[in-house]
């Protein structure tokens, strides 16, 4: 069995990203890891050669941000990288997203179980949404609960949309069995400054300049997040190549009360509060999958 790695990134120097520690995440589980590098002046690609890995496949393209297609980037970079994975399965990860060294066996033990049942289409990851610290991450019902992040590769697997998931062929939701492993994902804790910036960039991919101008008017160049209503509390261990960065961690959230986030409307709050009491899952939230059950194993 081999398992290819495979992500995107971009300006990873100007925006703060964990793009690093994601790459290296994966490194221990996968035979091959395919980069897909946009072209930045920032020193993206330096910092991904410097981590020096003979897994390591380069990919240097233009993203093209540009030329009016700017909507459909994630998806069209992420296929990219995908295409050159030969691997049985492909594990997907995003720069902002760590996977901790405790649940790689999880992953691999599970690919290795469902390799030859063609019925398994990827596996399904729980994620923790950290918010403004390390240590508080986001519980409110519009935040997703699960994500695909392994496909198997060579059935038409593509990226949906934004590249949140994938689809066959573009069209039919993967049928995914659960991993059991956990996905850290840190794209809201950032200094204020750089969040700030880094949310400008991304809804301008997705927006026009007058959109990005009327929601930021009033940023004060920082990021507003907001007033920590609904958060929990996170208790247990981050991955190990997350704790040099958190550590040196020396910036604090900002509450500027400047912007309204949905998550912290208080009927949002309120139904967060009693689905995560009484369901193990979204109630009528989005999943672009189909859940089936494992085949028991002797």
């Amino acid at each position: 069995m081999k398992i290819s790695g495979f992500t995107m990134v971009r300006d990873a120097i100007r925006y703060d990203y964990p793009a690093e520690e994601s790459i290296r995440s994966l490194l221990p589980l996968v035979d091959e890891m395919i980069v897909n590098v946009g072209h930045c002046s920032d020193g993206t690609l330096e910092m991904v050669k410097s981590i020096g890995d003979p897994k390591i496949t380069i990919l240097e393209r233009d993203w093209g941000l540009n030329e009016g297609s700017k909507g459909s980037v994630h998806a069209t970079e992420t296929n990219a990288a995908l295409a050159l994975c030969t691997g049985d399965w492909c594990f997907y990860i995003q720069a902002d997203e760590v996977v901790h060294e405790d649940d790689l066996e999880l992953v691999r033990s599970c690919c290795q179980r469902n390799l030859d049942d063609s019925r398994v289409e990827g596996l399904l990851f729980d994620y923790l949404h950290f918010y403004a610290t390390y240590s508080t991450y986001q519980t409110a019902r519009n935040w997703y609960k699960h994500e695909v992040r392994v496909i198997r590769n060579g059935i038409g697997m593509q990226a949906y949309r934004g590249a949140q998931g994938f689809r066959r062929e573009g069209l039919y939701k993967p049928h995914v069995v659960k991993s059991g492993a956990r996905i850290f994902h840190y794209g809201w804790v950032r200094e204020p400054a750089k969040m700030l910036a880094k949310q400008k960039a991304f809804d301008a991919i997705y927006h026009s300049p007058e959109w990005v101008e009327e929601r930021y008017k009033n940023a004060k160049n920082i990021f507003d997040y907001g007033d920590m209503k609904g958060l929990a509390h996170f208790t247990g261990t981050h991955p190990a190549v997350m704790q040099k960065r958190i550590a040196e961690t020396k910036w604090q959230p900002s509450f500027e009360g400047w912007f309204k986030h949905k998550h912290n409307t208080w009927h949002i709050r309120l139904l967060s509060k009693l689905e995560n009491a009484l369901f193990s899952d979204r109630i009528g939230g989005y999943r672009n999958y189909i859940r089936i059950k494992e085949k028991k194993h002797k």
